[in-house]
Order: structure tokens, then C-alpha cells, then sequence
């Protein structure tokens, strides 16, 4: 470990720190419909697209009439989005003339993107148009994190409100998230990566004679507007094969950390949001510590693994580090930061490789997972699955001390309680449940290696699609049985939690909320950020503690390198 590596690991925490406050406090006004300055510049758009899809944003919705608008939009989008991939030998834009891929394949992109996980059984450079990355998957990547961030918005609502049964308009929240969020910062970042050398372009590919006189294709498009929505939405769907350890997708240093910062900049943001949106800054800060305390010893644990090696690499006679799989310009540093809190987020994007982690190390992107990737999540769906634990510390808090569980003066009960337990245990039985699907005969077509690695990949890869992660053990291959399965589990673990939430907040809503009497416990305190990760590591990880040991753990402790 070197003082270069933990000063840039220093440096991105604290960015994201300073950055919190202010842009959360930003999308805390987009929210509450409170004026901003770029309603002067982009309200016309706003008001345009209400006039398109003819809602009134004025007219608010309960939890089901929210709920049914989340599924109609996303049903619809799944369908547009599976007729451009089926369509692609007909698009414009497409001088590499690519062919559509097979419908299996198609079947698990749409699913994979419709739900904001950007899981890619496809090498994006050699089967994406142009017009499907613009029109298909860049708009998808907006919407499927605006859609999040909406329900954020709505379960936020019905946490602070005193009474009724309306938690705001799902489209209004979609367009104003898309609008004055989304949009500014994706054309911010993407010209700051452009300006790195990130490609922009919708000019064919190109006809090389490498060094060796060998000639070769050269991809190229439209990437820089891509990856910048991958990164602040934690999509994570690589334009090209190799992601962000691709130097047309990430050339620089710099182009690097931005990338890396854009990852966890609007899950944290949020944070601040939701203390501003509920009346107390102290909530959103105590949600953002214990967020980040996790993360923090998590990419220590991973650089500290990477940096001493295996058993593995030293019965081999390899001492040192562990440089396989790593991207040389970047080194260990960035690769054990970058798979940390892309795994911590839900964003699938690398920038080394993750079956290249050693096997002890391997248990950290898993266990960022295997929590329900709420430290810090998704855009929207990090948060509101990391409330869903504070709801449940507060009940298991009020047992122990015998009182009636309360939050925000709001009687936690029966209702509340199992809703909540459906979307925190549901999502890692299904991992479990797919895995083993996974390991039968016909599942393992999909499997490059053998042994506890062979596990690992089909464990990190139901993982990664159950909580709409994205990113993989690369040596996990597509299937027609993999790609339905995996389809399959990306809507299950994106719908069930988002539904449960608005059923909670519907239910909060209707709550009459009272003043806290003597003994209710604050959830603003450092006692309860205690045990609230607390609560976290018992009831979600411990879920998924057998399948890692009978995988990366073997694997790290064996003398057999994978």
C-alpha cells in the first residue's frame, strides 16, 4: 500500500463528503416544486413534456395509482426497448451494419436496462448500433434511474407527511428527475470526459495495421454522452467490451476518478435530500455515516487483499501484489476503490477484473451486493431499501426496550413491518434460489471454471442481477437458460422491493403522526447508526454467509490458483 493510493482513496471521500450538502439540498428544491434557476431555461421542456403525455402535475396519487403508473411506464418501456434490439438490422446509424442478436439475448438486455442493473451478456462495440446505444440504452439508462429516484421521492413523501393518502405524481417526479437533474449533470460530466479523450462521435469504425502488421477494426461512436448517465444514474453498462478499462471509455486519471466519483455522487446527495424533504438534516446525516463507515473498511479490506496477494499466488512463488486483471495505468488503488463502491452502488462498470480479485477479497463486491447494494444503492432505490432498514431497526429497537416502535412519530406496526420484511429477505432468497437453478445441468454451460471459482461466478452472477448490480466474473457466459433465468431474477429484484416501498409509504401516509414521547429512541443519534448497520449485516448478509464460504472464501483459502 502506498501513500499515493490511500491519498486518492482519501481524496474521493472527501469530494463526495463536500459534494453531499449542496446538491442534495439542489434535488430536495426539484422535489418539493420549489424554484430553481434552470426552470428558465429548461421549463419548456418540462411543461412540453407533460403536454406529450398528458398528465397534470398538479394532481397528486396514491401508493397504487403510483405503483400502477411505475408499471405501465416500465412494461411499455420494456417493449420499445425490445423492438429497437430485434430491429437493429433496419437502423440508422449503424455503419457497421450489425445484425440483431438472438432473442434470448435481447430478452435479458431489455430486462437488464428497464431495471437500471446494465447487466451485458454482449460485447457492446460488436453487436450495438449506434441507434441502439443512443435511442435504446442511453434512454433507458435516464429513466430507469429517474424512475428510482421518483419513488424515492414518493416514499420520502409519504414518510413526512402528517396525513392523506397522496405521495406526489409518479411523471411529474419522473420528468422533473430526468429534467433538471439527470440531464445537467449527464452534459457536465460528459464534457468534462470528453475533454480527457473519452470518443464522441457517430463515424463508422476504422481500418488499422497494428504494430505487429496485423490489421484490425477499430470501434468507435458515441460514448462520452453514455457513460456520463452510466455513472450518475449506477447503470453501468460499458459501451464497449471492457468497460472503463477501455481508454476510449476512460483515458486519464482524471477521466478515471470523475467516473469514479459520478458512481456515488447523487446515491449520497440523496442522503441530504431526504433530511431536507423530512425536516431534520441530522437523519440524512446519520443515514450517510453509516453508509459510508461500511464502505470506507470495505475498500481497505479490498486494497490491503490485492496489495499482499493469495495463498494461491504465494505457492506459486508470486509474492507481492496482485496485478492480474488490473488496468496497469490505474493500478491497485483505483481498481480496489472502483470495485468497491460500483458494487456498493448498484453500477456494473469495472475498470479491472473482478474474477481477477483475489478470493478472500472477492467476498467484498459480493457482500456489498449481498446486503441489497444499500450502502449506498442504486439512485432512489439505494436509499429507500437503506429506509426500509431503518424501519426495521426501529421496530427491533422498540422490542427490545419494550415500547411501541415509532418513526417520525408515526406507529411502526404490523403491516409496515411485513412489507418490509418481504423486500429485505425476498431479493437474497431469490439469489439463493437462482443459484442453485444456476448449478443444475442446465446452468452449467454457463460455467468457465471449476471448483469453488465455478460457484463463485454463478453465485456473483445471480447476485449481481438480483440486486441490479450489473458487473460479473467474466468468465460467466450466456446461455438461452441464463439469459431467461437472469432476465427473469433483474424483474423480480428491481419490481418487489419498489412495490413494498410504495405499499409502506402508502401505509405511513395515512398515519397521523404524533409528538415522540419520553424514551422513543432517535434515529438521528450515533447509537442508532450502531444499529442500523448492525441490523443490516445481520438480517442481510448473514443470509448469504454459507453460499460465501462454500465459494470465494474456499477459493481464498486455497493453495490452487483459479
Amino acid at each position: 500500500m502506498t501513500v499515493a493510493g490511500w491519498s486518492e482513496i482519501v481524496l474521493y471521500f472527501a469530494l463526495l463528503t463536500a459534494l453531499t450538502p449542496p446538491l442534495g439540498a439542489y434535488m430536495a428544491r426539484v422535489y418539493r416544486n420549489e424554484p430553481i434557476l434552470l426552470e428558465r431555461v429548461l421549463g419548456p421542456l418540462e411543461r412540453g413534456l407533460y403536454r406529450v403525455i398528458g398528465v397534470d402535475p398538479r394532481r397528486g396519487q396514491d401508493w397504487k395509482a403510483y405503483a400502477r403508473s411505475v408499471l405501465v411506464f416500465s412494461v411499455v418501456f420494456w417493449g420499445l426497448l425490445y423492438l429497437i434490439l430485434r430491429t437493429q438490422g433496419i437502423h440508422p446509424w449503424n455503419p457497421a451494419n450489425l445484425k440483431s442478436g438472438s432473442w434470448d439475448v435481447s430478452f435479458n438486455t431489455t430486462s437488464s436496462f428497464i431495471t437500471n442493473t446494465n447487466w451485458q451478456y454482449y460485447g457492446g462495440e460488436t453487436t450495438m448500433s449506434d441507434f441502439s446505444q443512443m435511442a435504446g440504452l442511453a434512454v433507458q439508462n435516464f429513466v430507469s434511474a429517474a424512475a428510482g429516484m421518483a419513488v424515492l421521492a414518493a416514499f420520502i413523501r409519504g414518510i413526512a407527511a402528517r396525513s392523506g393518502r397522496e405521495i406526489g405524481s409518479f411523471y411529474p417526479d419522473l420528468v422533473r428527475t430526468t429534467v433538471y437533474i439527470l440531464l445537467p449533470l449527464s452534459i457536465v460530466v460528459a464534457l468534462i470526459l470528453v475533454s480527457q479523450g473519452v470518443i464522441q462521435t457517430l463515424s463508422g469504425p476504422r481500418e488499422l495495421a497494428g504494430l505487429a502488421g496485423v490489421n484490425q477494426t477499430l470501434a468507435l461512436g458515441p460514448a462520452a454522452s453514455q457513460i456520463a448517465i452510466k455513472q450518475l444514474g449506477t447503470n453501468g453498462g460499458g459501451f464497449f467490451n471492457v468497460n472503463s478499462a477501455f481508454p476510449f471509455e476512460n483515458p486519464t486519471w482524471l477521466s478515471n476518478f470523475v467516473e469514479m466519483l459520478c458512481i456515488l455522487l447523487i446515491p449520497a446527495a440523496l442522503t441530504a435530500t431526504y433530511g431536507r424533504m423530512v425536516g431534520n438534516r441530522r437523519q440524512g446525516w446519520a443515514v450517510y455515516v453509516a453508509m459510508l463507515v461500511v464502505v470506507v473498511i470495505a475498500v481497505g479490506i479490498t486494497y490491503a487483499g490485492e496489495v499482499h496477494g493469495s495463498p494461491a499466488m504465494h505457492a506459486a512463488g508470486i509474492h507481492g501484489f496482485n496485478l492480474e486483471g488490473k488496468e496497469q495505468r490505474f493500478g491497485i488503488p483505483s481498481t480496489a476503490l472502483w470495485a468497491t463502491v460500483s458494487t456498493a452502488a448498484s453500477n456494473g462498470s469495472v475498470n479491472g477484473a473482478m474474477e481477477s480479485l483475489n478470493g478472500l477479497t472477492g467476498v467484498v463486491p459480493l457482500s456489498m451486493m449481498g446486503v441489497g447494494e444499500v450502502l449506498f444503492g442504486g439512485v432512489g432505490s439505494g436509499l429507500y431499501g437503506m429506509l426500509l432498514f431503518v424501519i426495521l431497526a426501529v421496530f427491533i429497537s422498540g422490542l427490545m426496550v419494550g415500547r411501541t416502535p415509532e418513526f417520525f412519530g408515526k406507529k411502526i406496526e404490523a403491516r409496515e413491518v411485513k412489507l418490509t420484511v418481504i423486500a429485505t429477505i425476498g431479493v437474497p432468497m431469490l439469489v439463493l434460489a437462482a443459484t442453485a437453478l444456476g448449478m443444475t445441468g442446465w446452468g452449467r454451460a454457463s460455467i468457465s471454471d471449476s471448483g469453488p471459482q465455478g460457484f463463485s461466478e454463478t453465485l456473483y452472477a445471480y447476485t449481481s442481477q438480483g440486486n441490479n448490480n450489473g458487473s460479473a466474473f467474466a468468465g460467466y457466459t450466456g446461455v438461452p437458460f441464463a439469459d431467461v433465468l437472469g432476465g427473469l431474477v433483474m424483474i423480480t429484484g428491481r419490481f418487489l422491493p419498489l412495490l413494498a416501498v410504495l405499499a409502506v409509504a402508502g401505509s405511513l401516509a395515512g398515519k397521523t403522526a404524533h409528538p415522540p414521547g419520553l424514551g422513543t429512541l432517535r434515529t438521528d443519534s450515533p447509537t442508532f447508526v450502531v444499529v442500523l448497520v448492525s441490523v443490516i449485516l445481520i438480517v442481510a448478509l448473514l443470509t448469504l454467509v454459507p453460499a460465501l464460504l462454500l465459494g470465494p472464501v474456499v477459493q481464498g483459502l486455497s493453495n490452487q490458483l483459479h
